[in-house]
């Protein structure tokens, strides 16, 4: 009979990686590794003297000033490998009906100056990866999930048409964020899942969008796919263009093994979000190295979403502990 091991070891040469234990200290001898090489060595599958982590939370609506400062203050405080900078600003609402849009060349502005401010505070310590909230979640905020659903039914042409809009402008934006220093997206998709579509209507309503949002910014480094999904949707995002898969094993149960075995890219995940402030140091390391021990070298330690905006400072502080940062 395989054993388990043996079975990890066969999907992760399958997909192109390989199963290792977490290594610390120097690498090869040499210093501690910069942020940028840390990810650089984790996205290429090299061996890192820690795993790249990071993780975030919202800071609410704030000036493009605000947003920045707390944003680079979130990061030198917690030393973490990438900057994951939030978008609380709205896409903006038409005039008319919500689903009356025109393709917007710079749907954030108060954003991409937010970026541009980051840019310049972190004189290159890191990575930045901005955020994006996919179609039909943006249709969602711009009117209810009763209202998207009610056109998907009556008019779903004319629904397809207002997704096909929103794609555009969240194109245009991230070649915006691209341009100003970020190095990838964060493309939040949080309706694969049957509680929100199900697998056909995702695969009809928001697979074709979502996966051109990725084929049109495939150049950028660092995208990450981020999921909220089940494990009946996951071979809908095997052929996504994205460097980055990024879930919550928790919250979704999906394995990682699961995607290990379907996924070449890197993964992101390991913390537990919604627990994260009762969780201890030593149960943070045993998620971080029960996740690692699969996913392999291509590895970058995360919640599988945000950590809860009360969390604590010592909270917060904890997983850069953990991991040595």
């Amino acid at each position: 009979m395989i054993s388990r091991r043996s079975f990890l070891v066969s999907a992760a040469a399958a997909a192109g990686v390989a199963i290792a234990q977490p290594v610390l200290g120097k690498v090869a001898g040499r210093d501690p590794l910069t942020r940028k090489e840390r990810v650089d060595r984790a996205l290429a599958g090299q061996d890192v003297d820690r795993p790249p982590f990071t993780h975030w939370h919202h800071f609410g609506p704030q000036t493009p000033e605000e947003h920045a400062k707390a944003t680079l203050d979130y990061h030198w405080k917690y030393k973490t490998d990438i900057v994951k900078v939030m978008s609380d600003y709205p896409y903006p609402k038409p005039e008319g009906n919500w689903y009356e849009l025109k393709v917007l060349d710079s749907p954030f502005p108060e954003q991409i100056r937010a970026l541009e401010l980051i840019r310049d505070g972190l004189h290159g310590d890191a990575y930045i990866l901005e955020t994006a909230f996919n179609p039909w979640q943006v249709a969602v905020k711009l009117s209810s999930k009763e209202e998207v659903v009610r056109l998907q039914q009556e008019n779903p042409q004319r629904l397809l048409d207002a997704l096909d809009v929103l794609t555009q402008s969240h194109i245009n934006h991230a070649k915006r964020a691209f341009d100003v220093g970020a190095s990838g997206v964060l493309f939040s998709i949080a309706n694969a899942n049957r509680a929100e579509l199900s697998p056909a209507d995702y695969a009809k309503f928001s697979a074709p969008f979502d996966k051109r949002f990725f084929a049109a910014t495939a150049s950028a480094k660092l995208n990450f796919l981020h999921l909220h999904w089940e494990n009946e949707y996951v071979d809908q995002f095997v052929g996504f263009q994205a460097p980055v898969v990024n879930w919550s094993v928790q919250s979704s149960g999906v394995s990682v093994s699961t995607v290990r075995s379907k996924f070449s890219q890197t993964i992101a995940t390991g913390i537990d979000e919604k627990n994260y402030k009762d969780l201890s140091s030593e149960e943070m390391r045993k998620q971080w190295q029960t996740a690692s021990n699969v996913a392999g070298s291509k590895f970058i330690l995360t919640p599988g979403c945000s950590v809860p905006n009360d969390s604590t400072d010592e909270e917060l502080s904890r997983l850069p502990q953990v991991v040595g940062a």
